[in-house]
């Protein structure tokens, strides 16, 4: 391992599934890792407990640290939305021995993580027409929903997080109702979470099936039963070809649900500067969202239509998005310090 530097960092991007953390060096760029490592989140008692085995592994001494975290934070502090961590800047300045350690909310990670991203990183949906200076809006489904922007201050782009994947769901058609009203039953508040990330695709799939939308193969049926996450094997179902009827039915719901409130939240910032759809799932569907659903949902906003018509839309490919921001972030705070 090469040697390190003063200013080496630790970065993360803490999920309710998954963790990625990686090593960075300011000279060697935020785009090549010094070293880097995946973990299951729920094997790990706390953040802590599972930084000190990656840094064990790698043996790479680092000056400071900064995590993207799925939750809201507030003064430091933030209680991890899908998992039961407690994570606390000042406790983990203790427990990992580091002078410098900023957590931060991961869609604010990851609006950062935009800023750094090229050509290369991105699939575009629609090229739009963008405006220089205007709003950039993300909209990330992964294990939950998470929402974020960035706004120009006049000398360059500023992230906001937001808990906006928690708002109420709002149905755009007949069959979005009928769901709505069973997961009403089921959960009493339905946020937009509750039906547009991994942990919402299988409520989608399952009021398709009790409302007879099409037949549950048996084989299915028993692939479920056994699966740890259904969420895959539904995404892969409604993908492989033959498809399975009501997994396409299922991910075709989804990925209107998803546009929708993609066109929402554009219209709640004003994103002119574009929209950038990230998270684990897009990247999985992309050929399902090349598709015309997706836009046609992100659209169909009456007299709007045609301002949304302007605004480009980009699915972000690179998976490291979320560590890039977290790093960049804190290699900020500490220039702006």
């Amino acid at each position: 391992m090469p040697e390190t530097v003063p200013e080496t960092l630790l970065a993360g991007d803490i999920g309710g599934t998954k963790t990625d953390l990686a090593v960075f060096s300011p000279e060697r760029g935020l785009r090549a890792p010094l070293a880097e490592g995946t973990f299951p989140s729920a094997d790990y008692p706390s953040l802590e407990a599972m930084v000190r085995a990656f840094l064990d592994t790698v043996r790479v001494p680092v000056a400071g640290a900064s995590f993207g975290v799925s939750g809201p934070v507030v003064a430091g502090r933030a209680m991890i939305t899908n998992l039961p961590w407690l994570i606390e800047e000042t406790h983990l300045r203790e427990a990992l021995r580091l002078p410098h350690v900023r957590v931060v909310n991961d869609l604010d990670a990851i609006a950062s993580g935009i800023l750094l991203l090229e050509p290369a990183d991105l699939e575009t949906l629609s090229q739009g027409a963008p405006a220089s200076g205007g709003a950039i809006a993300v909209i990330a489904p992964g294990t939950g929903l998470g929402e974020a922007f960035l706004t120009w201050d006049g000398r360059r782009y500023q992230p906001h997080p937001s808990e906006g994947g928690h708002v109420d769901f709002a149905p755009t058609n007949e069959r979005e109702v009928e769901m709505l009203r069973v997961l009403q039953r089921r959960f009493g508040h339905v946020s937009y979470e509750r039906v547009c990330s991994g942990l919402g695709l299988p409520n989608i799939y399952l009021s398709l099936k009790e409302a007879g939308v099409a037949e549950e193969p048996v084989w299915l049926a028993r692939r479920l039963e056994t699966a740890p996450d259904p969420t895959p094997v539904i995404i892969k179902a409604a993908l492989d070809d033959p498809r399975c009827a009501l997994c396409a039915e299922t991910l075709g719901m989804f990925i209107s649900i998803l546009g929708a409130e993609a066109g929402n939240l554009a219209l709640k910032v004003l994103a002119t500067g574009g929209v950038y759809v990230a998270g684990g799932i897009p990247r999985r569907i992309l050929p399902a969202l090349k598709q015309r659903g997706f836009l046609e949902a992100f659209r169909r906003k009456g007299r709007f239509a045609t301002l949304l018509d302007r605004v480009p839309v980009h699915v972000v490919l690179n998976s490291k998005v979320g560590l890039m921001g977290a790093a960049s972030l804190a290699l900020a705070a500490r220039s702006d310090g």
